[in-house]
């Protein structure tokens, strides 16, 4: 059974739970809520009333969305998140001082007595400061993606949506304003913040991400590889190449096939390749997550979201060039 995911779409702790689960491969059932009718079931499970609430499937609950985003990258790290660097530091300065002022700034009318301009102030010095280990890392931890910028680029962009002329204007912001961009101009944006219905348990019942599927364990998947790229898996016991030319921790995933798919993706992205080999691939052995997503064209394709170990390759064949 899948774990079931309490959610709201805009909700920024939300948010960065629904993009570990994207990130690691993960199929949740989605419970999609309105915040001012919360289901009965919700609360059942974690009484505080705050999403994400996440429930396992031996009735394990982990209502801190930072504690989901934990698990997923437990169950799949593929771009190898936590190593980039520790996040807590920054994690404790966003959901502490940061959202503090957040709120204030953004909904001034909930807090009375406060001022607008004094949290804008303090908001700012805080993105300033994170303006800063971009311009130097590229990152906000080091050149490399991070927990903590999955963790922070949620808020960022609820502060930016409360203020998008100055945040926009700010010209020490220029660097974390293109920290942010990518994120949002990434495919996995739309497919985060997809629409759904509040949930019922008459209703429809939805799952997350709502564009993809579970891969059935009993179809072997198959995987087209440079001959040099599989020989080098063999030596270091791990294959790592997402497609060709692409590394996993560059993509997010190792692109399968199911076998009707394998010509047409040799001949648009392996014809001129030289030695080519096909990879039949056993899903029920696996080591890493599999899910099936949509590509643009809305065809889906699975994914292996982790490194491929060799002892899960049933076969080894020359890729024959297709008639």
């Amino acid at each position: 059974m899948l774990p079931i995911l309490y959610s709201f779409r805009r909700c920024p702790y939300a948010m960065r739970a629904r993009w570990a689960l994207l990130e690691a491969g993960l199929l949740v059932q989605w419970r999609e809520i309105a915040l001012k009718q919360k289901p009965d079931e919700m609360l059942q499970v974690s009484p505080k009333g705050t999403v994400p609430v996440l429930v396992l499937s031996d009735a394990t609950v982990i209502d801190e969305s930072l504690a989901v985003m934990e698990w997923a990258l437990d169950q799949a790290d593929p771009r190898r998140l936590r190593e980039a660097g520790d996040a807590s530091a920054l994690v404790n300065e966003n959901d502490g001082p940061f959202k503090h002022h957040l709120d204030r700034f953004k909904y001034t009318d909930r807090y009375p007595g406060e001022h607008q301009d004094s949290h804008r102030a303090a908001g700012l010095a805080i993105l300033r400061s994170w303006n800063q280990r971009v311009a130097a890392n590229g990152w906000l931890l080091s050149d490399e993606l991070s927990l903590a910028d999955a963790a922070l680029w949620p808020f960022v962009r609820q502060w930016r949506t409360a203020d998008p002329q100055g945040f926009d204007a700010d010209d020490s912001l220029q660097e974390l304003r293109q920290w942010l961009n990518q994120f949002l101009e990434d495919p996995r944006f739309e497919r985060l913040m997809q629409r759904a219905d509040p949930w019922n348990a008459g209703g429809h019942q939805h799952q997350f991400p709502a564009d993809a599927i579970a891969v059935p364990a009993d179809q072997p998947l198959f995987h087209l590889a440079l001959l040099d790229d599989w020989q080098a898996a063999q030596a270091s016991g791990l294959y790592r190449v997402s497609t060709r030319g692409m590394t996993l921790e560059q993509v997010g995933f190792i692109h399968c096939s199911w076998r009707e798919q394998v010509d047409a993706t040799y001949q648009r992205f392996y014809a001129d390749a030289g030695e080519v080999v096909l990879l039949e691939i056993d899903p029920a052995a696996v080591d890493a997550p599999l899910r099936a997503d949509a590509i643009p064209t809305g065809d889906l394709f699975p994914h292996l979201y982790g490194t491929l170990n060799p002892a899960a390759v049933r076969s080894v064949a020359a890729m024959p060039k297709p008639a």
